[in-house]
């Protein structure tokens, strides 16, 4: 089982506790995080070594991941597992997905990635190599459907996550742990989960804090919930560098969807956490940048209307996506305040997250996907088996 990325390792730490129920005694191994380990898997290396997001990031990145991926192929080697269970990444999954085949190993792909927005041309590569495509989102289903790529809709897993159906803590609670004003309005600040993305998004909205403080004569906060794939110091040392944000951000770890769910408004790195706002009903505004060189390429491979997950399920622009040159912290202090003084706006724009969470299934996605990957194994259910990558 291998993911490159945050959000694939909690996919990938709720697929494995639902497989080891549906099968059994199933042994997991391969690459992922701090929760797929909890949940029993075996990694042979760290999705760390593959937080690589572009063209240019590749670059400077490369040499770690080269090390990690034959680390996942020689342990595949020595263990020869039933079946891998791919996640996301395609630019890591979609290489392994080629070299597992020769090797007789099945490959189920869970989380399509999305390749239907851009680089289509990999859709071959899917159908080659891939036995079975486990997709989150409903639209997706017919696109594989017509590629000719073996294809099942399981739903989006994060509707069952236990911190989006029920606070970890209370308001009071949180304000009071995180050293925030209960009076006072709240903004979350959400840059990514990975160290590259925290270099290109967290600068400019240390800027907008400061803007906007500036503006409301300092009646208003900001909360930063640090990714669990992030070192906490590391993150209070670049906003402090920044000097813009010194005593204005505070700091949380371990309470994103608490901050998401107290905050009057959010801005957020475009990616799985657009989607946990929205689930949380919390307004935002999304941004991203890239390098300058892999924003050049994409404009040539991008064949979206939006770039925001949120407003691809809605159909329509629901909320400000900044991009790039677009990304500015003056940009970003306009799209807060409109949210925080237009209740309109507000109430418009959560009526529409409630329509997005419709689109993402009933419930009970890993226990779809898992009996899906049981299905796939070649020994009997009942039977131990190894499944991994």
């Amino acid at each position: 089982m291998v993911a490159g990325e945050r959000s694939g390792d909690l996919h990938g730490a709720e697929l494995a506790t639902a497989l080891k129920a549906a099968v059994g005694d199933v042994q997991i191994f391969g690459c992922g995080g701090e929760a797929m380990r909890q949940a029993g898997v075996e990694t042979v290396a760290d999705l760390r070594d593959f937080a690589m997001v572009g063209i240019s990031e590749v670059v400077t990145g490369l040499p770690k991941a080269r090390h990690a991926f034959h680390a996942i192929l020689a342990e595949t080697d020595r263990r020869r597992p039933e079946l891998a269970v791919l996640i996301d990444a395609p630019s890591l999954n979609l290489r392994l997905a080629k070299k597992l085949k020769p090797r007789g190993v099945a490959v189920a792909y869970y989380v399509s990635p999305q390749i239907w927005a851009w680089k289509k041309w990999r859709m071959r590569h899917l159908r080659q190599r891939v036995g079975r495509m486990l997709v989150l989102f409903d639209f997706e289903e017919p696109i594989y459907q017509r590629a000719g790529v073996p294809v099942e809709y399981v739903g989006h897993p994060l509707v069952d996550r236990p911190t989006i159906l029920r606070p970890m803590l209370s308001r009071g609670e949180f304000f009071a742990r995180a050293g925030l004003d209960p009076g006072l309005p709240l903004v979350a600040i959400l840059p990514g989960s990975r160290e590259i993305e925290l270099a290109y998004n967290l600068p400019p909205l240390v800027e907008a804090t400061h803007l906007l403080s500036l503006r409301r004569s300092m009646r208003l906060q900001f909360v930063l919930p640090a990714a669990a794939t992030l070192d906490p110091a590391r993150v209070e040392a670049k906003v402090k560098a920044s000097g813009a944000g010194r005593g204005l951000i505070h700091l949380v770890t371990g309470s994103t969807h608490d901050a998401l769910r107290y905050a009057e408004a959010a801005v957020v790195a475009s990616g799985t956490a657009t989607l946990e706002a929205a689930l949380l009903e919390c307004p935002m505004v999304v941004v991203y940048r890239v390098a300058s060189l892999t924003a050049f390429f994409a404009r040539f491979m991008v064949d979206v209307p939006h770039f925001s997950m949120v407003n691809l399920l809605a159909g329509k622009r629901v909320v400000a996506e900044l991009v790039q040159q677009d990304f500015t912290p003056g940009r970003v202090a306009d799209e807060v305040e409109r949210l925080l003084d237009n209740a309109e706006a507000r109430r418009e724009m959560i009526g529409q997250f409630r329509a997005v969470r419709r689109r993402l299934g009933p419930g009970g996605a890993a226990g779809r996907a898992a009996c899906a990957v049981a299905r796939l194994l070649r020994a009997p259910a009942s039977a131990p088996v190894l499944a991994g990558a």
